[in-house]
């Protein structure tokens, strides 16, 4: 997001006029296993500046980055002690103004946090805070992945293998809407249900796909990636969104098709890239052509759970932390 559309959605109070704040916020002093995810009362947060903002919290979003980043395997790791969280969205303080943060620079798993200009985006009225919580990783990578990478076309077949989880769910959505023949996998059949309501044409499980593809989405290359390259259509393309380990492949399959496999980083995508991934998700959730999935909420002190949750085989849509009141 550029400058210009930053300062129109911050507004001209942005800061919270001098006013101090107690705050819970879950802290990590150590890395390791869920159980170092602990609620505390931490100092207040001081007063924005150089165009920062004060945002109030209402949901934080729970990605697979954030389990490793606390176990201390992520290959950039932040000093001790942090408050963990990228994806939020909340109220700007000392206004009315309803946003969803792609980033923040003390953490979302807070009550409140502190984020710069550039990674505050206004949340329509119609789309929750806790689906906003949804936005800055899963769907921006969904976003990413289909649009950057693969440079999808309208009519072309799109699969989306693991469709069931946040990332994938909004991919269906996504290509769906550009007007795309989409297909997705799932592992159990609640996932596959998720995976028709998103609006994939055909779902089956992991390994029964038939057919061959312009464009595959691929979630765990390291269980897939063979068959992913068998059913690529001749140039066509595949996207690497994850993997959990190696794969041997015969180069010749690439060969024979002329099929691209490429990989992918969210964190890598350039300015130029961010401010359309930004633009592009704000007009599919005007349009209502966007809807992330909230699986499951947990509160601040269920943070250790929504870290295993995130990771469980069969784990579809995406976790959630509130401060608002649990039932």
């Amino acid at each position: 997001m550029g400058k210009d559309a930053s300062r129109e959605i911050l507004g001209s109070n942005a800061g919270v006029d001098g006013e101090a704040l107690g705050m819970r916020a879950v802290v990590v002093t150590e890395f390791g296993e869920s159980e170092v995810l602990r609620v505390t009362e931490i100092p207040d947060l001081k007063e924005p500046e150089n165009g920062d903002v004060l945002v109030k919290v209402m949901a934080a979003g729970v990605n697979p980055v954030d389990t490793y980043i606390r176990s201390g395997s992520y290959g950039a790791l932040p000093e001790l002690p942090y408050t963990p969280g990228r994806d939020g969205a909340g109220v700007i303080v000392g206004t009315d103004k309803r946003v969803y943060l792609s980033g923040s620079l003390t953490g979302t798993y807070a009550e409140y946090c502190l984020a710069s200009p550039d990674q505050v985006h206004r949340l329509p009225d119609s789309v929750t805070f806790e689906e906003g919580a949804c936005l800055g990783v899963p769907c921006a990578t969904a976003y990413h992945a289909l649009f950057h990478k693969a440079q999808v076309k309208p009519g072309q077949k799109v699969l989306v293998r693991g469709a069931s989880g946040g990332v994938g769910l909004a991919a269906v959505q996504l290509a769906k809407a550009m007007g795309c023949d989409v297909s997705g996998t799932a592992g159990s059949p609640e996932g596959r249900k998720m995976v028709l309501q998103a609006g994939a044409h055909i779902v089956c499980s992991h390994r029964d796909t038939v057919g061959s593809y312009d464009v595959i989405l691929e979630m765990l290359a390291n269980a897939n990636l063979d068959l992913d390259l068998e059913q690529c259509a001749p140039r066509g393309i595949v996207v690497v969104i994850g993997s959990r380990g190696s794969v041997e492949i015969d180069p010749r399959l690439f060969m024979t098709g002329d099929i691209t496999v490429t990989g992918m980083a969210l964190a890598t995508a350039t300015t130029q890239e961010r401010r359309r991934i930004f633009e592009g998700l704000g007009e599919a959730l005007t349009k209502q052509t966007l809807s992330p999935v909230v699986a499951e909420t947990f509160s601040l002190e269920q943070a250790p759970r929504a870290h295993q949750r995130v990771l469980e085989a069969g784990s579809t849509g995406n976790i959630v932390l509130t401060n608002a009141p649990l039932d």
